[in-house]
């Protein structure tokens, strides 16, 4: 029981930035959220999805690997590993509804071994391997949540995300959008001259992926203007200024009518529902 006993060592620094972006999260099922979008960063030995039946939740893994030996340890040890830390984040001796694996109960270890770490009944030969647990789970509150340092962090895996070469066109976008917005407000030009494409090319295979130029720059804006609302000091103008507005009543309409409310407005309704 390698994989499943290995998964005691499990650190937030075992799984790169993404440990640290769960820890940092509001609530468990916001954690488990950020497992699929950044699950790269860690490795490529499978991939995660959830799916909810019921009353229930699913957070499924498939592995990559095929050899039978191989496979078992890996899919054990991530399933036991994804456990001991939402126990760690949550601080909390939860225990899942039941646990999935694929994979024959090997002999001649006994079923109880593996109960023992999940705390649960352990079913094999199942259609998948999957935590499933009550989806009451998912409001569960964590430890030590800290919005700022969140919004960092996931900046940070999503500059990480748009260096790997099959990342999204519209994501590494964004994020050289993110990176020059600091400069002022950035030219079509210089996105592509980052990317290494021409203009034309690079209006092309946006408009293939259902978005554009516009669209990724005006969500981002948005994005850090919410973000700067909540988190920061920062006056109107000030804000303004830092997404590349020329003068604050732009800002102004165009905040009011993507949410309906005025930067003010929804500053004071941010700090009002921070106070409840």
């Amino acid at each position: 029981l390698f994989g499943l006993n290995s998964a005691r060592f499990v650190k937030p620094s075992s799984w790169n930035v993404l440990g640290y972006i769960t820890m940092n999260c509001a609530t468990l099922g916001e954690a488990m959220g950020r497992i699929m979008p950044f699950e790269k960063l860690v490795g490529d030995m499978g991939t995660s999805r959830a799916e909810v039946a019921g009353n229930q939740v699913r957070l499924i893994w498939s592995c990559r690997h095929q050899r039978p030996d191989i496979r078992r340890h890996l899919v054990e040890n991530v399933l036991a590993s994804w456990l001991l830390y939402a126990r760690w984040i949550a601080d909390s001796q939860l225990s899942p509804s039941a646990v999935w694996f694929e994979h024959a109960l090997p002999e001649p270890v006994e079923a109880a071994q593996y109960e023992a770490l999940f705390g649960c009944p352990v079913l094999f030969q199942q259609p998948c391997s999957a935590l499933v647990a009550p989806l009451e789970y998912l409001q569960m509150p964590l430890r030590q949540a800290d919005a700022r340092l969140l919004k960092t962090l996931e900046e940070h895996a999503q500059a990480m995300m748009a260096s790997l070469g099959d990342a999204p066109l519209a994501l590494q976008v964004h994020n050289v959008l993110r990176q020059l917005l600091k400069d002022g407000l950035p030219r079509k030009e210089q996105v592509a001259q980052h990317l290494h494409l021409s203009v034309r090319t690079l209006q092309r295979q946006l408009q293939q992926a259902g978005t554009s130029y516009q669209q990724i720059l005006d969500d981002l804006r948005q994005e850090l203007a919410e973000h700067y609302l909540r988190h920061s000091e920062l006056s109107i103008q000030g804000i303004s200024d830092c997404l590349g507005f020329t003068e604050p009543r732009s800002f102004h309409r165009s905040f009011k009518t993507r949410t309906g409310l005025t930067p003010g407005q929804f500053r004071l309704s941010a700090q009002s529902s921070g106070k409840a």
